[in-house]
C-alpha cells in the first residue's frame, strides 16, 4: 500500500491511496472518491482497464465523472426539482434545466477523507451537510474498498437524520483492451427490459422489453453487432425480476483474453459507451481518449424515481439507512 499527497487544492490536499494484491494494483483518490487507475497481468504486463488521467490535478477539471462516486442521487432528476412529504425540493441544476449525479458539487465534486482500512483495503468518508445541492437531510457517506485477488468490492453505505432521496453509481469507464475503441468488446448482461426516456435523458416511467432492440445483451454479443450504426448507448437497463444476486449480472469480454465479472444488488444499471466523448489528452499511460473509449456498467436505483411514483423509491429515511454493494473482477481467461 501507498499513500500519496499530490499538494493543495482549494483548501484540501489531494491524496491518493494505492492498494495491491499480488500483480493487480487499484489506485483511489480522496477527491470524488475516485478509482483513478486499475492494472492487471496480461503477458507479462500489467495494464489499465479503466480510464483515468495521469495528472491526478486532471479531475478537478474534468467533466466526464472517470471512476467516481455519483451522488447523491445518480443519473438524472427531471426539472431539477420533487416534492416528499407535501413539500417541493428545488435542487441544484447542472445538466441544462435538469440534475446530473447529484448537482454542480455532487459527490464526485468533493474531497473526502481517506484512509487504509486493512493491507488491501481502504475507506472514503464523507458528511454531505443539509441542504447540499438542494436535498434535504444530513447525508454521512462511507465507501469501503477492498480488493481480494482480481476482485475489488464497493460497499457503499449512507446514514441520514430525515427522510431524502439517496441513490449512487460507482462511475467507472472500462476498457479491457488498454486502449483504442471498445466497439469489439463483447457483453452478456441479464437485463430484459430498458427504461424509457425523452430527448434529455429523463425517464418518463414507461419500461419496454429489449427483445429485438439495440439493448438485448441476454446473449453475448459486441457492442458493434448491437449499435452497428455507432449512435451510442446511454441508457437504463433492468434486471430480470427475480435473478440470483449471487450469480454476475454482466460479463464482457475483450479480443486479449481479459474478462470482466460484475455482481450487484440494485435493480438495474446505466450502460453507457462514451459514443459522443468529446477528444481529451492526459490519459493513463499517455492515452488520449475519445469516442467509445471505453464504457461504463453503473448499478443503480431507477433514475428520477423522486418524481415516477410507479418506480422502486430512492427514499432513505434514519430507520433505514442506504446500502449498496458492488463487485467487480477483471482477469484473464
Amino acid at each position: 500500500m501507498t499513500i500519496q499527497d499530490y499538494g493543495r487544492f482549494s483548501g484540501h490536499s489531494l491524496r491518493e491511496v494505492t492498494i495491491s494484491d499480488g500483480d493487480v494494483s487499484l489506485a483511489v483518490l480522496n477527491y470524488g472518491a475516485t478509482t483513478r487507475d486499475w492494472r492487471v497481468p496480461l503477458s507479462g504486463q500489467r495494464v489499465p482497464v479503466v480510464l483515468g488521467y495521469h495528472d491526478p490535478a486532471q479531475y478537478l477539471s474534468g467533466t466526464s465523472y472517470f471512476g467516481a462516486i455519483a451522488g447523491r442521487v445518480a443519473n438524472r432528476i427531471g426539472d431539477a426539482r420533487f416534492s416528499m412529504q407535501g413539500q417541493t425540493y428545488h435542487l441544484a441544476p447542472n445538466d441544462g434545466r435538469n440534475q446530473l449525479h447529484g448537482g454542480p458539487v455532487g459527490l464526485s465534486r468533493v474531497f473526502w477523507e481517506i484512509e487504509p482500512n486493512g493491507p488491501s483495503a481502504l475507506r472514503l468518508r464523507y458528511d454531505s451537510p443539509a441542504g447540499e445541492n438542494g436535498f434535504p437531510g444530513r447525508a454521512r457517506v462511507t465507501v469501503d474498498i477492498q480488493l481480494d485477488g482480481f476482485c475489488v468490492t464497493y460497499d457503499m453505505r449512507v446514514e441520514v437524520d430525515c427522510v431524502t432521496p439517496i441513490s449512487l453509481a460507482q462511475h467507472n469507464y472500462y476498457n479491457l483492451g488498454g486502449g483504442g475503441a471498445i466497439w469489439d468488446h463483447h457483453l452478456r448482461c441479464t437485463a430484459d427490459r430498458v427504461l424509457e426516456m425523452d430527448d434529455q435523458g429523463i425517464m418518463s416511467g414507461d419500461i419496454s422489453p429489449v427483445d429485438g432492440t439495440r439493448f438485448d445483451f441476454r446473449k453475448m454479443r459486441s457492442f458493434a453487432q448491437a449499435d452497428a450504426t455507432r449512435l451510442g448507448i446511454d441508457h437504463n437497463l433492468v434486471f430480470e425480476a427475480g435473478r440470483d444476486v449471487s450469480q454476475p449480472v454482466c460479463e464482457v469480454s475483450a479480443a486479449n483474453g481479459l474478462r470482466l465479472k460484475l455482481w450487484s444488488d440494485q435493480p438495474g444499471a446505466q450502460l453507457y459507451t462514451a459514443a459522443a466523448m468529446e477528444p481529451q489528452d492526459g490519459g493513463l499511460d499517455g492515452q488520449a481518449y475519445g469516442a467509445a473509449s471505453g464504457f461504463c456498467f453503473e448499478p443503480q436505483g431507477f433514475p428520477n424515481a423522486v418524481n415516477i411514483a410507479s418506480f422502486p423509491s430512492v427514499l432513505i429515511s434514519p430507520d433505514m439507512p442506504y446500502a449498496q454493494k458492488l463487485q467487480v473482477e477483471i482477469k484473464g481467461d
